[in-house]
């Protein structure tokens, strides 16, 4: 694994064990994610950012949570603490692999406000079609392109009417210091 010392986010996340069951965190550890551009078959662009996952990609309070529960339950990180989420951890699993997919035609990205992206299909182990909301955002962090999962979660009911847009237009501005994209109004 590289040395991501000089990043400003978690880069390995420490297992958690509630009783005698470990659920180990390692595939939310920061890593590189390389994506090329082929669009133009003659000049082809590679793209490399350091990813990193944020506490909300598997933590989440529940409704009705005993006060007893969400103590036993709470996974402390450096800037914030909440309880571990089951459902999330387990789609969680999946975001290495969706977040590699970025520059495929089959992966949607779109916008998800408050100048963040967002992938909103998956589907799960079992096969189901799930609405997952992934908000993520990127940015330079000392001259490297970064993707920062802010959160991810299973959407309670189907999203709305959603603006794509290509993530390598987003990739490209980043790398020229342009502006980023942004929803059409």
């Amino acid at each position: 694994m590289s040395n991501f010392n000089t990043v400003n986010e978690v880069t390995r996340w420490r297992a958690f064990t509630v009783g005698d069951a470990v659920y180990d965190l390692s595939h939310l550890d920061a890593h590189w994610a390389e994506y090329q551009d082929t669009r133009d078959p003659v000049k082809v662009t590679t793209y490399r950012f350091i990813v990193t996952y944020g506490l909300h990609c598997f933590t989440k309070a529940l409704p009705g949570m005993s006060d007893d529960d969400e103590q036993r339950l709470m996974y402390i990180a450096p800037r914030e603490s909440r309880p571990f989420n089951f459902e999330r951890y387990e789609l969680s699993k999946q975001l290495p692999a969706i977040i590699r997919s970025l520059g495929s035609q089959e992966t949607l990205v779109a916008h998800a406000g408050y100048g963040k992206y967002a992938i909103v299909k998956v589907v799960t182990a079992d096969g189901r079609e799930v609405d997952y909301l992934v908000p993520f955002m990127v940015f330079k962090e000392r001259k490297k392109l970064r993707l920062h999962v802010q959160s991810a979660y299973p959407l309670d009911q189907q999203p709305g009417r959603v603006q794509k847009v290509n993530f390598f237009l987003i990739a490209r501005r980043l790398q020229r210091n342009e502006q980023l994209p942004r929803p059409f109004k």
